[in-house]
Parts: C-alpha cells; structure tokens; sequence
C-alpha cells in the first residue's frame, strides 16, 4: 500500500513539476525567428496556402492574436487562415521583415522588427509600399506553442 502511494505521489509531482516548463532562452529565441521567418514566408509574392498552414503550426490550439492599435482579436485558426487565404488572393511585390531587437522572459518573447512591403489589396486601385517598425509580444506555453500574440504597430 505504502507503494501504490509512494508511486501516485511521485506520478502527481511529475504531472505538476511538468505543467510549469520554463523554456530557455535559447528557445525562445528560437522559435521567435522560426515564427518571423514563417510570418514574411506567408507574405511573399509566391506565398502558398501551406505557408499560412506553416505561420499557424506555430499556434496552440488555444491562441489570442491581439492587433492593439486596430482592436482586433483572432481567437480561432480558422477564422486566422480564412484570412490569410483571403490576403493570398492580393499582390504581392515583396515583404521583408529584419528582427531588430529580441528580449525573453518567463515564457515569453517581446521582438522589435522592421518591416518593409509593398503590395496591392484586391479592392485597392494602386500598390502601396510601406516601412514601419513594430514591437510584438509572443507568450508560449509549456510546449513551444504561442498562446497570446500582441501587435503593437510603430508610429
């Protein structure tokens, strides 16, 4: 008996001792440059449907994606990827993305990049271009995946 609780003891330690996985540095790092690299990958001229599936893997199945500046919130992937397949259907010139700064916390990644593209909406009449800088917030869960993405746009 005192084994069977020993061992139900020691199984409960390791389900709770597990539930709080801090990821290192390293990896947050990491996948912070994996994820930038999937997000320009799904804004190029030749963008496919299996860059956005590439953009959304990096998502747990329970996300936020939080646009500050225009108040706009994705909570699911398929209404994300409905979006993105949408966004396909525009021009696209070119996209290019440079991480500028990156800072790790608990679970966490804050990235500063510079984001320069130029494209055409469909329901646009001219291309535009545009440079801007921007600061996003990454928080992951105990397997690498992101749960909350907040976009603050640059002046």
């Amino acid at each position: 008996m005192k084994k069977v609780i020993s061992f139900l003891l020691l199984s409960l330690f390791s389900v709770f001792s597990n539930a709080n996985t801090v990821l290192s540095e390293e990896q947050l790092k990491d996948i912070t440059q994996q994820f930038i690299a999937a997000k320009n990958a799904r804004q190029q001229p030749d963008s496919t449907a299996a860059d956005v599936e590439h953009f959304l893997s990096f998502l747990a199945d329970e996300f936020l994606d939080e646009h500050v500046k225009f108040n706009v919130i994705f909570s699911s992937k398929e209404e994300l990827r409905k979006s993105m397949l949408a966004k396909l259907e525009d021009k696209m010139f070119f996209s290019n993305i440079d991480i500028l700064e990156m800072m790790t916390g608990r679970n966490v990644t804050f990235v500063k990049f510079k984001e320069h593209a130029k494209g055409q909406p469909s329901h646009m009449d001219k291309p535009f271009e545009y440079t801007t800088i921007n600061i996003m917030s990454l928080e992951f869960n105990d397997i690498g995946k992101i749960k909350h993405i907040r976009r603050h746009h640059g002046l």
